[in-house]
């Protein structure tokens, strides 16, 4: 509630990305993180879940693109995330699209960013990651550099594979940003089959081998969808993140002149709600329950949030939600999960 009355309408009044380095900067702070997590540091053992192998200590996660490059994974983890995923991160740092970049849709509650996986690169990232390895579940979330053609992608994700193995739980690819030219394009089936192959090809040279998940965009139709189950389970990945932003504008109740003005991007926050629930239906119906999902997009509340598990997701991921409705939002949902056991 003090969120919203207060620090919300005082962040909101400056440029958002301005705002999120500011939120980064305080959140390193220990003495902030050890404030959040007295107040917002709920675990209750009948929240833990066991997916993909991997034991969760809540259902409740922060999804990639929030901490890109790993620098803020345990003050987010003392905000009571069960699990954080990193990224998008590619082999070579890159500074992403020319600012502005990223804008809110106040009155729709909704993000629209063109970001371009800006990040560090995996070598920093790597580094930052060895100092946290095993105090929280991370998720790793790697991309292809925007000068990679997409007929040599498949060597930057190997590469990213490779040098972040040893430092998260989990890995996503990434093929679904709409802010880098052509990556969507490696949603379609024979482009995705060498690349998920390829990746699992890789994982089983391993000493062990890590969960893998496909993040999808929510704009796929129903045949796109099928091709994309049939694929998971042609190459046995483990499941499927739905969903990414969508590069579509229907339903919003903001002037059109001005979403007209703020050009391409990603769409994210409530008006992805219904979709992305949609989504995970299908796909939990379509494979009978044999693909598992972790569910994304527009939970802005412990009610989304339950949506998306009885739609048949194995977890959530917040980000838009998280922005709008502040970290009281993460102890909202596990309460009501708790309430519904």
């Amino acid at each position: 509630m003090i969120y919203k009355m207060f620090i919300r309408k005082i962040l909101f009044l400056f440029d958002p990305e301005f705002v999120h380095t500011l939120v980064c900067t305080i959140l390193k702070l220990r003495l902030v993180h050890k404030l959040f997590k007295w107040l917002h540091g709920f675990e209750h053992p009948v929240l833990e879940k066991e997916v993909f192998g991997l034991r969760f200590r809540n259902p409740v996660g922060l999804a990639a693109g929030f901490d890109k490059d790993a620098e803020l994974v345990l003050p987010l983890s003392d905000l009571g995330f069960g699990f954080i995923e990193i990224g998008t991160v590619t082999p070579r740092p890159q500074t992403g699209n020319d600012k502005p970049r990223l804008f809110r849709i106040v009155q729709d509650e909704a993000l629209i960013n063109r970001m371009g996986f800006n990040n560090k690169g995996m070598q920093i990232v790597h580094q930052n990651l060895l100092q946290i390895k095993g105090k929280v579940l991370i998720g790793g979330n790697i991309g292809r550099n925007k000068n990679t053609s997409n007929e040599k992608a498949v060597e930057d994700y190997l590469a990213c594979f490779n040098e972040l193995y040893d430092v998260v739980d989990y890995f996503v690819i990434n093929i679904s940003s709409p802010n880098t030219p052509g990556l969507r394009q490696l949603q379609e089936r024979e482009p995705l089959q060498h690349l998920l192959k390829s990746v699992q090809t890789l994982n089983s040279q391993k000493p062990r081998r890590k969960p893998v998940l496909l993040k999808i965009a929510p704009d796929l139709n129903e045949t796109q969808l099928d091709d994309i189950i049939d694929i998971v389970k042609e190459t046995g990945l483990d499941g499927i993140v739905a969903t990414n932003t969508t590069i579509s504008r229907s339903g919003l109740t903001t002037d059109e002149n001005k979403i007209k003005q703020i050009g391409d991007g990603g769409l994210s926050g409530k008006p992805l709600t219904a979709r992305s629930t949609q989504v995970i239906r299908y796909i939990v119906q379509k494979s009978q329950g044999t693909i598992l999902v972790i569910g994304a997009g527009g939970i802005h509340s412990a009610q989304d949030a339950i949506e998306k598990l009885q739609a048949g997701a194995v977890l959530v991921q917040l980000y838009t939600g998280f922005i709008y409705e502040g970290p009281g939002l993460i102890k909202k949902i596990k309460k009501e999960l708790i309430n519904l056991k």
